[in-house]
């Protein structure tokens, strides 16, 4: 007779861990915002610093919600803001080291479609990795 697996709760599993909430659940909260991700890829890929270049080439983002996530962004400790003394007055922003510590995530998200839909990025349809694109030290650990 097979030998029955025991269901445990999320619950019991994260008491068990001794967490007080899910990893998942939480990183979850800052990234499910629609165009959070985007902004931080335009900084770290087209490092991208003015809300004009983000409003310029995030499709489909308007104002409102463009500074509603930078305010969020900031808030959630990924990325800062500085007003340059300048006139006129600049506002730049720029990772913080929390938000730069999301540039393997990202690459691997990117390395994911690489891999396994290829036909929706690439003309060619043939799948890549994405090292080839990116040259990023900690994707030499996976692929090397």
């Amino acid at each position: 007779m097979a030998q029955e697996m025991q269901v445990i709760t999320l619950k019991e599993h994260l008491k068990n861990w001794g967490l007080k909430g899910c990893p998942i659940n939480n990183s979850l909260k800052i990234f499910q915002q629609k165009f959070a991700l985007n902004i931080i890829r335009n900084m770290m890929m087209l490092k991208q610093t003015k809300f004009s270049q983000f409003l310029g080439s995030i499709e489909g983002i308007n104002t409102k919600t463009l500074s509603i996530r930078l305010k969020e962004l900031e808030e959630f400790g990924l990325i800062e803001r500085k007003v340059t003394q300048q006139r006129p007055l600049q506002v730049e922003y720029s990772l913080t080291k929390k938000g730069k510590a999301l540039d393997p995530i990202l690459a691997l998200m990117a390395e994911f479609s690489f891999q396994y839909e290829p036909e929706k990025i690439f003309k060619d349809k043939k799948p890549r990795h994405v090292k080839q694109y990116f040259g990023t030290e900690y994707l030499s650990e996976v692929y090397d």
